[in-house]
């Protein structure tokens, strides 16, 4: 799939990062999928945004992870953060959820409008609506998943058979991934159990370092900063999931909105998409002042900040873009088939951005193409 962006002339882009880079949180990790609900850790704190310009809707309610690949929203709607700015005198009520069922389901409910997520869940929310529940309107983040082993038992890839490996979540994105990569490996294994040449043991990404620790598993197919919470006691990544896709791109976070609010508030949908641009130029502008920033919003949240040995290479393997990698979205999906958690399903229409390409236009930048997926 894709990346990150949104719009806004140059040089009031440029004056708003620079007044902006004061306070940008980012935070920890969660699952996305196409099957078991996770509940959901909501802070529905309404918060007014910078007084200025008068959009149609007086709240936007946005949901979004404590996760790393999520940073653009954690840095985006911190206090005084780009997105808010954007949004003026419009309100922020803000949720944030574990696994992206629980959050379509919020979207589905009314409870969000705009939510950053998975492409899984995405894929899933479009699928059983009919197409009729929510649009993806940019991408936000790529990269940032990898497999990590215990090296004392798996010293190639070809000894990850036999194993026991962790995924987050049953069919969720790095759960469908595995399994694809372990079906072109000509191994079976039963999608549902998880049982067969490999035992695919879904686990909650909090405890799964400590299942490594007691030898439960022998590694696991991870999102950031799992995977390298997991190097940090003594395991080895074996295989960058970005290796696997051209040029190292492929979708983790998206943006989508509910097809109700994009139809009344496009004006809203448009400054938080401004601002999420914004947002991504200045954390690829300012890569260690913002991997500082998470960290100590890490702190307050778990009340225990990342080590450097942690937060470091975690950090390092997302890259923050605008570009939904729509291509990338449809092989997913066609992951999720092939493995049997997902019937072939009709994606057309699930992009629409063209919000997001007159706001990239209006800052000089290229447009993104839907892969034909738009409406």
């Amino acid at each position: 799939m894709t990346a990150d962006r949104t719009t806004s002339p140059r040089t009031t882009t440029r004056r708003r990062l620079i007044a902006g880079a004061a306070l940008l949180p980012l935070l920890a990790l969660a699952a996305c999928g196409y099957g078991s609900a996770n509940k959901s850790n909501a802070t529905d704190a309404a918060a007014p945004s910078a007084s200025g310009k008068k959009l149609s809707a007086s709240t936007v309610k946005i949901g979004y992870f404590a996760n790393l690949t999520h940073g653009t929203a954690l840095v985006g709607l911190a206090k005084n953060g780009l997105i808010r700015q954007e949004l003026g005198s419009t309100k922020v009520s803000t949720a944030v959820f574990n696994a992206g069922p629980a959050e379509i389901e919020a979207l589905n409910a009314g409870s969000i409008d705009i939510g950053w997520i998975g492409p899984s869940p995405a894929i899933n929310g479009y699928v059983k609506s009919g197409g009729k529940s929510l649009k993806i309107v940019a991408g936000s983040a790529s990269g940032g998943v990898k497999l990590v082993v215990n090296p004392n038992k798996i010293k190639s890839l070809k000894d990850v058979k036999g194993k026991k490996i962790a995924t987050p979540q049953l069919g969720n994105t790095q759960d469908v991934a595995f399994l694809n990569w372990i079906a072109d490996q000509g191994w079976k294994v039963d999608a549902t159990t998880g049982k067969g040449d490999v035992s695919v043991v879904r686990t909650d990404n909090k405890i799964t370092p400590d299942a490594y620790k007691s030898g439960a598993i022998d590694g696991a197919w991870v999102p950031e900063p799992t995977a390298s919470k997991l190097v940090a006691e003594g395991a080895k990544v074996l295989l960058d999931e970005s290796s696997l896709w051209k040029d190292g791109k492929f979708v983790i976070t998206n943006v989508i909105v509910s097809q109700k609010f994009l139809s009344a508030h496009p004006d809203v949908v448009k400054a938080v998409l401004q601002g999420s641009v914004n947002t991504n130029v200045w954390i690829n502008a300012n890569s260690d002042k913002a991997k500082a920033i998470a960290n100590q919003e890490l702190a307050t949240l778990s009340g225990k900040a990342l080590p450097a040995n942690v937060i470091d290479p975690a950090w390092k393997s997302i890259n923050f873009t605008d570009d939904p990698l729509a291509s990338t979205l449809k092989t997913e999906a066609d992951h999720a088939v092939k493995s049997g958690l997902l019937d072939k399903p009709d994606l057309s229409g699930i992009y629409d951005l063209s919000i997001l390409n007159q706001v990239l236009k209006a800052d000089g930048k290229s447009q993104i193409s839907d892969a034909g997926l738009g409406g």
